[in-house]
């Protein structure tokens, strides 16, 4: 009887603590994604480590917790939308709201496309992927699901240096929102020389993985800007100098490092030859060419990567779309 009565209280103890556990970790699901406060303040909040809080969100999110979808487009910006499509001629445009000017918004573009690639992704499709703050923060927003025979693609080598948002870590994240098969670049994003780019690709089997890209049913771009020392230069693997040197070339960005100018042209400079990733010409072969980036260091790419990419899907920001129509035309 005794032996019983001690399950029976220690079962009790184990589901109030699943109980308490289950409440932190909705309590810090809500305050991070619906009230967009920072790790650190739900820490001081709850009362518990930021480390807890980081552990909590992640098992969030492993449990299929986090549903976010935006489902209804904003009518005032249907004007806006329209016109860009017709300038840019783009498929479809679908612009995020944002507060002010000044404020950042990937989150809001984040938001938008989570719920675009959640309508997207089927069975039997070759998604690629790109890399970088916006498309990483788009994970939280998508609808994860069983998708049948689903390949992704990494379009670009690695970055081990930035490990929150290294290529292969959102490529490898995305297939398994999806149960996907996911093939990634084993080599860096860019290597010392292009006898070393050609070696790894032709000796080692990357160009195979490369190969696939010719025949994507949707590719997931985003852009780098150059005015200023943004993820791909944080990194390391550009230095200061190779950045005043394609600025000096005419480069106004990257898409995948592969650096180009106002016109959408891949710019002639010993860094274009030594990058592991997928060439524009290759990614004009995509069914359906999404383009999601924003903000106000990003027009001039932005502008430029519609040249190149002549996307057929269009996600940005209100602000970056004023931009975009009051530039004169070509």
């Amino acid at each position: 009887m005794r032996m019983a009565q001690n399950r029976t209280a220690r079962a009790a103890q184990t589901a109030g603590r699943t109980s308490e556990l289950d409440r932190l970790r909705s309590r810090a699901v809500w305050l991070y994604y619906a009230e967009g406060m920072k790790q650190s303040e739900i820490a001081d909040v709850l009362g518990l480590t930021r480390v807890s809080i980081v552990r909590l969100l992640a098992d969030a999110r492993r449990r299929n917790e986090v549903r976010i979808t935006i489902s209804s487009p904003l009518a005032e910006f249907a004007q806006a939308e329209m016109e860009l499509r017709e300038r840019y001629s783009i498929g479809e445009v679908i612009l995020a709201p944002v507060h002010e000017e000044d404020a950042d918004p990937t989150l809001a573009i984040a938001a938008t496309a989570g719920a675009f690639i959640s309508s997207r992704v089927g069975d039997g499709m070759s998604v690629g992927v790109g890399w970088g703050r916006t498309l990483h923060s788009t994970l939280p927003f998508i609808e994860g699901r069983t998708v049948e025979n689903l390949k992704v693609i990494s379009l670009l080598g690695g970055i081990s240096q930035a490990r929150r948002f290294n290529p292969a870590e959102f490529a490898w994240q995305f297939a398994e929102l999806f149960q996907g098969e996911g093939y990634l670049i084993p080599a860096p994003a860019l290597v010392d020389s292009p006898e070393t780019r050609h070696a790894l690709l032709e000796r080692c089997g990357l160009a195979s993985i490369f190969e696939m890209a010719d025949k994507l049913d949707l590719a997931l771009l985003s852009t780098g800007g150059i005015a200023q020392l943004e993820t791909s230069y944080r990194t390391g693997h550009l230095s200061e100098a190779d950045r005043q040197s394609l600025i000096e070339h005419g480069a106004v960005g990257d898409v995948l490092y592969n650096f180009i100018d106002s016109d959408g042209n891949t710019i002639d400079h010993p860094v274009n030859n030594r990058a592991i990733s997928a060439k524009v010409e290759r990614l004009r072969n995509a069914r359906e060419r999404v383009l999601l980036s924003g903000g106000r260091d990003k027009y001039r790419v932005m502008r430029a990567a519609i040249k190149a990419l002549n996307p057929t899907v269009l996600i940005t920001d209100e602000f970056t779309a004023q931009s975009l129509l009051s530039d004169p035309a070509d």
